[in-house]
């Protein structure tokens, strides 16, 4: 089975965890310092907190925000739980912002509509959670003029956008937002095994969130209340959580660091090569704006409504093609649907989900593996179930 992502590790890559795991630190150690400075550098941030998972960025960056009960998060309805989650777990409200169906992405009209009859009904958001979906960054410029009108504030979830660009700047850098989350699981764009990172230009943000993701507890005396017990005290000043990377896990991420933009050029080659073959077919790929690159996490595609996307996936999958649907709708999951969600709350979603399908892509495929994706797709785009029985039957 070709799977539809996967890491890709080298000797350079097992090795540094290997030496850090000789070392004298497998925990908050100086690869976390070094692997947070490297994402920060390249992404041109003045801060990067590195954590265990996106999950745990996200959640401390809505903290950060000062979200809580009485608050409203939106966000985009194609995406992994968390992007909603993260505002639960602060007792936020969450609500959804559909999509254009051209990118996967917020879409600009829907958002701008929504702002409005929110502003009207004096329920507008206090954050805005915007998933670069695949890896194509949103219109982040026109989402920020939104944003400094309605008073809200933005969190990127750029999960898959690691290595992405908008108007020449890596995805990261916070032009254009409060912070940035990216997430180092390892079918992303680099990997540390398992991690996240928050990025952001604020020294206030950036403070919160590091105090967040270590318990709440600090060592500086400028931070502490009342008289320190000793130079061993430390004070508890909030209440945080264990969310700290590894050293073992940083000393991965910072290794594959220093390959991410061969990674991304060579997304960016497969995706291209996919887009020539699908070209006619009636396969449409998802459209990237010309001021961005995408980091390509995932190659989806619309399948043509007249092809019965469930017998598709069957059919690819047992021909050895590791598809996927990236994603059913949060609004859909039961636990959203029993917070008063319609099954249909995001018409153009709805419409998304119905076709939508990932196949593989990842920077080691070979170019029989992906004429292989390419012929079976084409080849299931025409299958017909009833002639295949009938076939078995003259048999």
């Amino acid at each position: 089975m070709i799977p539809y992502g996967r890491q890709s590790l080298d000797d350079e890559d097992i090795e540094a965890v290997v030496d850090t795991l000789r070392s004298d630190f497998l925990t908050q150690g100086p690869k976390t310092e070094a692997f947070e400075n490297a994402v920060s550098g390249y992404c041109g941030a003045t801060h990067a907190i590195a954590v265990n998972s996106a999950t745990s960025a996200l959640h401390i960056a809505c903290l950060s925000l000062e979200v809580g009960q009485g608050d409203v998060v939106w966000t985009s309805p194609v995406s992994f739980v968390a992007s909603a989650n993260c505002a639960r777990y602060c007792g936020a409200r969450v609500d959804f912002v559909d999509i254009e169906m051209g990118s996967g992405n917020i879409c600009l009209r829907a958002l701008e509509a929504k702002l409005l009859a929110a502003e009207q009904a004096g329920k507008l958001p206090k954050v805005l959670v915007v998933v670069h979906f695949a890896g194509q960054p949103c219109a982040m410029e026109k989402i920020h003029a939104f944003s400094l009108r309605y008073g809200f504030h933005i969190v990127e979830d750029a999960a898959h956008a690691v290595g992405a660009y908008y108007q020449g700047r890596p995805t990261g850098s916070c032009q254009y937002s409060d912070i940035t989350v990216f997430s180092f699981h390892p079918v992303k764009v680099i990997t540390s095994a398992e991690g996240g990172m928050a990025l952001t230009n604020s020294d206030k943000l950036a403070a919160r969130m590091r105090l967040l993701a270590s318990h709440g507890v600090t060592r500086d005396p400028a931070l502490m209340q009342g008289e320190p017990e000793g130079e061993w005290a430390y004070h508890q000043i909030t209440l945080g959580f264990n969310y700290r990377i590894s050293d073992v896990h940083a000393a991965l991420g910072l290794s594959q660091m220093r390959k991410l933009d061969n990674f991304v050029a060579r997304r960016n080659e497969l995706a291209q090569r996919y887009d020539r073959a699908f070209d006619g077919t009636g396969v449409r790929p998802l459209q990237v704006a010309s001021d961005s690159r995408s980091s390509y996490h995932l190659y989806t595609v619309l399948l043509p409504e007249s092809v019965d996307r469930q017998e598709c996936f069957r059919v690819l999958r047992a021909e050895g093609v590791g598809v996927h649907v990236h994603y059913i709708p949060v609004y859909k999951q039961p636990y959203y649907r029993a917070l008063g969600f319609d099954a249909a709350y995001c018409p153009n979603a709805e419409h998304f989900y119905r076709r939508l399908l990932t196949l593989p892509l990842f920077p080691s495929m070979h170019a029989k593996e992906i004429d292989m994706v390419i012929d079976k797709v084409v080849q299931a785009l025409s299958y017909d179930p009833a002639a295949v029985q009938r076939s078995k039957e003259d048999c």
